[in-house]
């Protein structure tokens, strides 16, 4: 048995050359393509939008040529960015990771929104702008305008690059033109919202949640002595920490820098989970949630529910898709844990 490691104890720190290379795909999407795509009959708009999407990356089927005095049908233009909206858990991630491998590119990246304000926030906005000039492709995972800061940031970035011929791929549960709203006073930068908007061509997903459809929709709660059994008895190395301490941690460390701190760790243990109350607080825990489902590292807890975690209050505000979101990947990553342990 290796002896588990405790988060709060580490304080990861990245280079920017080290977050430029590091902007591709999950390791759960390396071998992602449109060809696995699994598309919902009930939901025709997921086999529509993946053709729509194989043409924006050039592999769309050529258009039929009729006869000599036909007129074939003229595809329309492809604006230079697509917006992938539509709830969790339909598959928009395995879609733009798709692109990201269709696309012949001679530079392309693939990153989450925090991944690249946070590059901003590591190389200055010249620096992270001469880097990106020139790139084929930019795709753009949860994109998500949560404050002033990042809208003015992104949508200068986001322009510059589109003018130096850069293609866009983007994913949210939010159309472009509602970014921000009940989140901060998007009114005052609706200019700037409008002006990104204006480059993506929005393609609308619909469909259940597929982490839904095997589970009972509520995450593994452990028993003390069952919690104790499974960091025991993990394979590999697994983290144990108290909640509250962890939620501490996340104030201490740039969300750029959660990803390091599961690095060569099996299975993250939390122990005594309670409500979240303070907003802060629970956005921080979302964005390392995020992390641990990337790198596809199960969970297990005791205390409350992970799938109770966040306030009820906050689930009716701004931020209530980012949270369905979370409590979704966590009930996914409690059952792996459990499939794990079963003998």
């Amino acid at each position: 048995m290796t002896e588990p490691i405790h988060l709060t104890s580490r304080e990861p720190v990245v280079t920017g050359p080290e977050m430029l290379a590091s902007l591709v795909p999950p390791p759960q999407f390396d071998g992602a393509t449109f060809e696995s795509y699994r598309s919902d009959d009930a939901y025709p708009s997921q086999a529509e939008s993946k053709e729509l999407l194989q043409r924006f990356a050039g592999r769309g089927a050529p258009a039929k040529r009729g006869g000599f005095f036909s007129r074939a049908k003229k595809e329309p233009e492809m604006k230079p960015g697509v917006y992938l909206d539509g709830g969790f858990g339909v598959g928009k991630t395995h879609l733009l990771a798709s692109i990201y491998h269709a696309m012949p590119a001679r530079r392309k990246y693939f990153g989450s929104f925090i991944e690249y304000t946070a590059l901003v926030g590591a190389l200055g906005y010249k620096n992270t702008v001469d880097l990106l000039r020139g790139a084929d492709l930019l795709c753009i995972d949860e994109f998500e305008l949560d404050d002033p800061g990042d809208t003015m940031v992104m949508t200068r970035l986001l322009g510059e690059l589109v003018a130096s011929g850069t293609k866009l791929a983007a994913t949210s549960n939010t159309p472009p033109n509602a970014l921000g709203e009940g989140r901060f006073a998007a009114q005052d930068f609706l200019r700037e919202i409008h002006a990104m908007s204006d480059s993506f061509a929005t393609i609308r997903i619909d469909g259940v949640d597929f982490r839904q459809r095997a589970l009972d929709g509520k995450a593994v709660s452990m028993s003390d002595a069952e919690y104790e059994n499974a960091i025991a008895s993990a394979a590999g190395t697994a983290s144990d920490d108290v909640f509250g301490d962890v939620v501490r941690h996340l104030a201490k460390v740039h969300p750029s820098r959660y990803i390091r701190l599961i690095d060569g760790v099996s299975l993250v243990g939390l122990r005594d989970v309670h409500v979240l109350t303070d907003q802060s607080e629970a956005l921080r825990f979302v964005a390392f949630v995020d992390r641990v489902y990337d790198a596809q590292v199960p969970i297990v807890a005791s205390g409350v529910s992970l799938d109770q975690v966040f306030a009820e209050e906050m689930l009716g505000g701004g931020y209530r898709k980012k949270y369905l979101r979370a409590i979704s990947r966590l009930n996914a990553l409690t059952h792996s844990a459990q499939l794990q342990s079963a003998p």
